[in-house]
């Protein structure tokens, strides 16, 4: 109207149409007819079975390839915010664990061999870290997908006096698109929201694994509540951690949906293609499933809990405290590589006797390498292996309180909960 192309009755007349049209749709009422092909004709044609010859000014300066264009990157930005508060749900979900089991120690392991000993709340922190790169990732991919390609009608743009920064500005995004034939052919802005949702997933599925693992009879680190675990329709013995499972199978699918539209998008010459109106599936399960995955994620982190007793029972196999007994020998002024020989030497002897490393006296101690002295002792055990810790980012129990205060002001939570 504001260019000249209708007047101020015909819009009005047009909106009002609009408004009913939407009414019917969502009372369940609008009768979508195959003969008029697609979407965007049922809406056009009933919107002139309506109001008459001013629908038929609605198409003007438009092109559906523009239009649908517009409408994906308008929902994709919606979905974004909405797994981003999903992201930001676990995140809190996952502090407020950590909070509860403050200074509990677990086994921290590599290649799933017992390596050293870390407080849970680092663990957990660790995961929270990554969620956070996840969210990141989404902000950026909103940031590109936010430009308007409304205006660039079929692929050449229009000679019709249109505003595009008007429309653009008045949709919510950044600016129109500066190319006609990029803005309604090019969909990268969804492989890089599918990338992004694909990235969230194998983090997800890590944590179930590493979960679903901690719930067996061989870890029992881990006690779900009955709300969030399932017996065996014959084994009345049992209590399966479902959920964790789940939401570990599920990131294959997100990751199929990404291959699914990399596959569709790596052969098509400019500008718009037909094979496109496949892009809308796999954009739409991968969308429901992260957010599934992530709420189902946050639900099992809010009933769950960490066995103690079976823990620090599980701590003193496999020697956890051998690389803080070859920092010991470091600080001393030994060569980090001479210490390492050293400890494995230490760490053989007591496997001979079926011992700790704290369980050898001072004498054996010095039969191994002179320069140890009493002062070993207080780099022996999880407890004391714990407090050597002080680089930033470590499992020192002052690092991860530091971390934990970040988080939790940063998710605006009340460390008492």
């Amino acid at each position: 109207m504001l260019q000249g192309l209708m007047s101020e009755s015909e819009r009005d007349s047009i909106l009002g149409g609009l408004d009913e049209i939407q009414r019917q749709i969502e009372r369940g009422e609008f009768v979508w007819r195959a003969d008029r092909e697609d979407v965007h004709m049922n809406i056009e044609a009933a919107l002139t079975d309506i109001v008459g010859e001013p629908a038929k000014k609605l198409h003007t300066a438009r092109s559906r390839n523009d239009q649908v264009c517009t409408d994906f990157r308008l929902w994709c930005r919606d979905a974004t915010d909405s797994i981003i508060a999903s992201i930001r749900n676990l995140q809190a979900a996952l502090v407020s664990l950590a909070v509860r089991y403050e200074g509990l120690i677990v086994p921290g392991y590599t290649h799933l061999q017992r390596a050293q000993p870390v407080l849970l709340q680092h663990l957990l922190l660790a995961y929270v870290e990554q969620l956070d790169r996840d969210a990141g990732r989404l902000v950026d991919c909103r940031e590109r997908l936010n430009f308007c390609p409304l205006g660039a009608c079929a692929l050449a743009g229009t000679g019709l006096p249109i505003d595009r920064f008007m429309t653009s500005n008045a949709l919510g995004f950044t600016a129109p698109m500066r190319n006609s034939i990029d803005a309604v052919s090019d969909r990268d802005f969804v492989l890089e929201f599918l990338s992004a949702n694909s990235i969230t997933a194998i983090h997800l599925s890590r944590l179930g694994e590493e979960w679903v693992l901690w719930a067996s009879e061989e870890f029992g680190f881990i006690i779900p509540s009955d709300s969030v675990s399932t017996g065996s329709s014959i084994m009345p013995q049992k209590k399966n951690p479902d959920p964790m499972e789940l939401v570990r199978g599920k990131s294959a699918r997100i990751v199929g949906d990404l291959v699914s539209l990399l596959v569709l998008c790596k052969g098509l010459p400019q500008a718009y293609n037909r094979d496109l109106q496949e892009d809308k599936e796999p954009v739409f399960d991968s969308v429901k499933t992260i957010i599934g995955m992530l709420e189902v994620s946050a639900e099992f982190a809010q009933k769950i809990s960490f066995n103690q007793e079976k823990i620090k029972k599980a701590l003193p196999a496999g020697h956890l405290d051998a690389t803080t007994l070859a920092d010991y020998l470091v600080n001393k002024g030994m060569p980090f590589r001479t210490s390492h020989d050293v400890v494995g030497r230490a760490v053989a002897l007591c496997v001979s006797r079926n011992c700790q490393l704290e369980n050898l006296s001072l004498d054996e101690f010095k039969t191994l390498n002179p320069v140890f002295d009493k002062d070993v002792y207080e780099y022996l055990g999880v407890e004391n292996s714990i407090k050597k810790f002080s680089s930033y980012g470590s499992t020192g129990s002052d690092c991860v309180a530091s971390q934990i205060n970040y988080w939790i002001n940063l998710l605006g939570l009340n460390k008492e909960n």
